[in-house]
This record gives structure tokens, C-alpha cells and sequence, in this order.
């Protein structure tokens, strides 16, 4: 079931803490990007076509971009879809499918409450500011809203913008266009509802 993007974080505020582990063994915090000047923390997955069809656009972004750093969380219950898998995670990195900064497994989704994420891809950018990190952006990637739309500009041009600014020091011109992707498959009994808090 697809499902979109909401606005629960807003520009400005501090990006929820978090202590994941990453397919590369070790596990990492807000603080593992403090030299970054940009975080670009994206709630995806490993079989959703929605999320794999930004694999590469993702790849591109942390590739093209020294100081901005790349996040995917996987917030997905394995139980539900067996492809969510660490393991599964694991081997994406490994064939190279996945090159992000990090990739990490939210086992208890309750990183992907905090941040208000809904569906895969989910994207949220934040800027350093000081000592921590506050939302500069929250939305789509790019235009191409379904697996098989191409982009009317560069993959990811969207956010590759929204980085640019960040990086420029400025603000994000841009407003909050829903990103569309699968709903995260939640843990029975703990889907959130975060209408309630909005």
C-alpha cells in the first residue's frame, strides 16, 4: 500500500536522537555526523520499488557530496517482509547496490515515530547549526512520484537543491512537497498515529 509524507518535524526543529546500528558493524548516533555541515536522513528499505527506484539517486548524492552526509534507515518489520532483513541490508551494501554513508536498522521503529515517518523513501534534511542538527528540509526527492516516472530534472534534483542551500549557508526556498513511497510496515499493534500529536 502506498502512502505519503506528513509534517510532523518542521524547519527548525532538532533532529530526534538516535542510537542504530549500521551494516558495517558499528553503531552510530547524530554525533558520527558532527563534520558534516548537512544530514540527509532517509527512512527507506530494501524491497519496496518505491525506495529501490531512489537507490541510485541516493547513491549519487553521497557520492557527489563531501560534506553532506547520506542516512538511510530501514525502519521495516522483517516479519512482515523478510526482504527487510539486516542480513538482507547487508548484502545490499556489500554488492554495492547500497552505497549510502550509512545504512542503519531501526529494529524497534521507534526512530521512524520520532521523526513522523511514513512511507519509503521519506526524506528529511538538516543543516548543522552549532552543536546539533535542526530540519531544513522535509519531502520529496524529486518529481518522479511513482517506480517508473522519470525525474524532469537530475535524480534527486529536489534535495540535491535543498543540500546546495544548506551548504550555501541560505535558506530552503522550497516548500514541503509530500514524498510518495509503500507505508512502513509496522510491528502489529505498533503502527503510531501521529494525527493526534499534530
Amino acid at each position: 500500500m502506498a502512502g505519503g509524507s506528513i509534517e510532523k518535524l518542521h524547519a527548525g526543529d532538532v533532529a530526534p536522537s538516535f542510537e542504530l546500528p549500521g551494516t558495517d558493524g558499528d553503531v552510530y548516533t547524530l554525533d558520527s555526523f558532527a563534520d558534516d555541515e548537512a544530514l540527509l536522513v532517509v527512512f527507506t528499505c530494501n524491497h519496496c520499488p518505491y525506495a529501490k527506484a531512489k537507490f541510485d539517486a541516493l547513491n549519487a548524492i553521497a557520492a557527489d557530496y563531501e560534506d553532506a552526509a547520506v542516512v538511510g534507515i530501514n525502519p521495516n518489520d522483517p516479519g512482515e517482509y523478510e526482504a527487510d532483513s539486516f542480513e538482507r541490508m547487508q548484502e545490499l551494501v556489500e554488492e554495492g547496490t547500497i552505497g549510502y554513508d550509512a545504512y542503519l536498522f531501526d529494529e524497534s521503529q521507534a526512530v521512524a515515530k520520532e521523526y513522523g515517518a511514513v512511507c519509503t523513501p521519506d526524506p528529511f534534511l538538516f543543516r548543522r547549526d552549532g552543536g546539533e542538527f535542526t530540519l531544513a528540509y522535509h519531502g520529496r526527492l524529486d518529481d518522479a512520484l511513482a517506480p517508473d516516472d522519470e525525474p524532469s530534472g537530475t535524480p534527486g534534483f529536489e534535495v540535491r537543491e535543498a543540500i546546495d542551500s544548506v551548504l550555501a549557508g541560505e535558506s530552503v526556498g522550497r516548500l514541503f512537497e509530500p514524498s510518495r513511497g509503500c507505508t512502513i510496515k509496522w510491528k502489529p499493534d505498533n503502527e503510531p498515529h501521529y494525527w493526534e500529536n499534530l
